[in-house]
Order: C-alpha cells, then structure tokens, then sequence
C-alpha cells in the first residue's frame, strides 16, 4: 500500500494504475457522500430541506442550485464541528487552502492531473471550512475576511499558472489565459461594486462553479486519455481542456454581466438611454457597416493581392473607401441625423481617421503572430474597433438626433459614471 502510493505520487504507473489514480480518491470520497445523500433524503423526508442562512445567502446558479449547496453544507458539519471542538484556528484552515491549491498547480505542471484535481478540490472544501469555522466560533474579524478572498485569488491563480505551464507549447494556453483573465475580472467587479454599494451576486462562473468544474475536470481527465491514447507520456487532457475552454468563455461572460449589472444599479438614466438608442440604431448600423465593409474588404483585397500595397497601408486606403460609404447610408438611414452637415461631417472624419489608425495599428499588431493570413487579421481587428469605438461614437457623438451642445440634450443632462478614485 505505501509503495502504490508513493508510485502513485511519482508518477511511475501503468495506464491501469493511472485509472485508479483517478478513481480511488473519487470510490473514497463517493462512499461518504454516498451515504450522506441517503441520509439527507430521509432527514429532508422527515424534517424539511436543510437551511442554512449562509449558504442562502450567496446565492445559487445553473450548475450548483440551491438543493446542492444546502446538502454540501449540512454533509459537511461533522468536519467542521469536529474543527470547531479541537478549536482549530481559522487562519490555518485557509493557509492549508493555500499549500494544497499550490500543490495542485505544481502537480497540473508537470502532468499529474489526477493528483492535481483532487489537490484543488480538497483546497476548495478547505476553503468553505476556514469561513464556517470562523463564524462559529466568533473569530470574523475584517482582516480575516481581507486575508481569506485574496489567498483565494493566489489559490486560483496557482492552479492556472500550473495549467499555463504544462499547456506552454499549445493552443490550449490561450483558454488558459482567458481563464485567468475572467475569474480576476469575476472577482475584481464583484468587489467593485460591492465597494460602491451595489450588490453583485450574478453570473454563472462564480468561484465555486470554477473550482468545482476544472477540479473535477483535471482529477478525471486521465481516465479519458488512457482510453484514447493509453501510451502517451504527455497526453492532451481533453476532458481538462473542455473545461478550461468553457471556464475561459463563461467566466469572461459572467464579469461582462456582472459590469452590466453594475452599471445599470448605479446610473440607470443612463443605461435606459444607451439602451433605447441602441435599439433603434443598432441593426441598421449593422447593415450600413457590413455595406461598408464590403466596400472596405474589396478595396483592401484589390491593393494587397493585386496592387502589392503592405497590409497596414491597404487596410488605411480601405478604411476611407468604407468611412464614405458608411457616413452616406448612417446619416440618411440608420440614425436619421438632423444635426447640422458640418459639425457632424468634421466629428465623423475625426471617427473614421481614428477607426482608420485603429485598424491598420491592429492589422500590423495581429501580423505578429506567425502564420496569420492578413484576412483573418483584418476581420478581427474590424469587429473590435466597430463594436468598442465606432459604433458608440457614430450613435452619440456624429450622428445623435439632438445636438449634443444643445443644454436639453440627454448628453448633458443625464448622470455620467465617476469613481470616488478616479477609476471607472
């Protein structure tokens, strides 16, 4: 028994032994809450769902409803009544949450992802226990809960600096990214606007549905792989990747709605403002910018394939073509502009100067990347500068119904966002 496991611990297994790796902590573990949901049935037969106001209060998602985060809670009181009673301290709950969740990361690194998944997942039970037993026990304090939600943030970001390293040489480091980049962002505007007053508790890629989706995911991975590619040293880890692609979608997700959220609770004139516009206009400014696009496109392809233009000067060249094309049809049909033909020509050649630098910077920027053939790069670049700095300009600043000079205008009268700190 010790040598499997320190076989198991080195990695020196058979694919046979890589399975049971897998699938011996889960038969363990299995067999407890096993018997733990037969006796919260009955329990819930006899005496009603188990509440907790804790849990309830945190809210529920798709994927942890709010039938499973109250039987979590109650199968789990033994352990941290246990803790209470030896009087552990709550601090060294949440560093031990720390050490495993570092562990994992090192083990994911180096291919251990059965070991690693079941590493972050016991960091994620530490991590609810460490709470628990401080509310209990009347040891909250300000600078416990401080501690608590940043080694949080480093136990993440250990497991996904472990994923990066292992994935360093594949596509799969982009979903990686991606899911580091959007569980901060989870976390920063929840705390944002917790800051600011609004309570943000929306998104489905919350931190227990990430721990849970990539721990699950990396501790039964090798299961997959042995049956796929049994003899591989260094498989893929597909069920891991699915995860880290979904986790790297869905996250991003959840920060944008959470932004949503939070910005319509601290300047709703504003949101229904944009939100009105933006109905109105935003179908037909895509129809115009598509028409322009077109113009744009065929230019670009007629100077770069045939004329021998560099990428970055046809896309320039392209950008003006389009420019024409999408001020004539914005202006008579997409915003019905009734504001005066020079201010508004003058601030629409500024827009399309910009959204011109914009584009072919971009194209040059997106180049680097070997292999990329400058279509591609220039459909990309397009759709970014469109949606993040045309479209917004073009709807309040070129062409909005009322003069945005005018002392009655929305532009004016409406509340703007500021921060305390001067960040927005």
């Amino acid at each position: 028994m010790i040598q499997d496991l320190f076989r198991w611990l080195s990695g020196d297994l058979s694919p046979s032994g890589r399975v049971w790796s897998a699938l011996a902590p889960a038969l363990l573990l299995g067999s407890y809450f096993l018997l733990g949901v037969v006796a919260y049935v009955v329990r819930r037969f006899v005496r009603g769902r188990f509440r907790d106001a804790e849990i309830e209060a945190r809210g529920t998602s798709v994927l942890l409803g709010a039938e499973a985060r109250a039987y979590f809670a109650w199968v789990t009181q033994p352990i941290w009544i246990l803790l209470k009673r030896l009087q552990v301290p709550p601090n060294a709950i949440t560093t031990l949450s720390v050490l495993l969740a570092a562990a994992s990361g090192v083990s994911v690194a180096f291919g251990r992802f059965a070991l690693a998944g079941w590493l972050y997942l016991f960091s994620g039970v530490c991590d609810f226990l460490d709470g628990r037993l401080a509310r209990s026990t009347s040891r909250a304090t300000r600078a416990g809960a401080a501690l608590d939600s940043t080694l949080d943030r480093y136990a993440e970001a250990a497991v996904l600096f472990g994923c990066a390293w292992y994935y360093r040489e594949s596509w799969v480091l982009i979903a990686v990214l991606g899911t580091f980049f959007g569980s901060m962002m989870v976390s920063y505007v929840r705390a944002r606007g917790e800051g600011l007053g609004v309570d943000v508790k929306v998104g489905l890629m919350q931190r227990p549905e990430r721990l849970v989706l990539l721990g699950v995911s990396m501790a039964f991975a090798p299961v997959i792989e042995v049956l796929i590619v049994p003899r591989d040293p260094a498989p893929m880890h597909r069920l891991a990747v699915f995860a880290l692609v979904i986790l790297g979608v869905g996250s991003n997700i959840t920060a944008l709605r959470r932004l949503v959220h939070v910005l319509k609770a601290l300047a709703p004139e504003t949101h229904q403002k944009v939100l009105s516009l933006s109905r109105g206009t935003l179908a037909r400014t895509i129809i115009s910018a598509t028409a322009a696009t077109a113009v744009d496109f065929v230019v670009v392809v007629l100077l770069v394939s045939l004329m021998d233009f560099r990428p970055y000067l046809g896309t320039a060249i392209g950008c003006v073509a389009g420019g024409i094309t999408n001020y004539t049809i914005n202006r008579v049909w997409a915003f019905g502009s009734v504001n005066e033909r020079a201010p508004e020509v003058v601030r629409y050649t500024l827009v399309s100067a910009t959204s011109a630098f914009l584009n072919s910077g971009g194209v040059a920027v997106m180049l680097f990347v070997p292999g990329l053939d400058y279509r591609i790069a220039w459909a990309i670049v397009r759709a970014a500068v469109f949606i993040g700095w045309n479209y917004p300009l073009q709807r309040d600043f070129v062409f909005n119904a009322r003069s945005s000079s005018s002392p009655s205008s929305p532009a004016t009268s409406s509340p703007e966002l500021h921060s305390v700190d001067g960040v927005a």
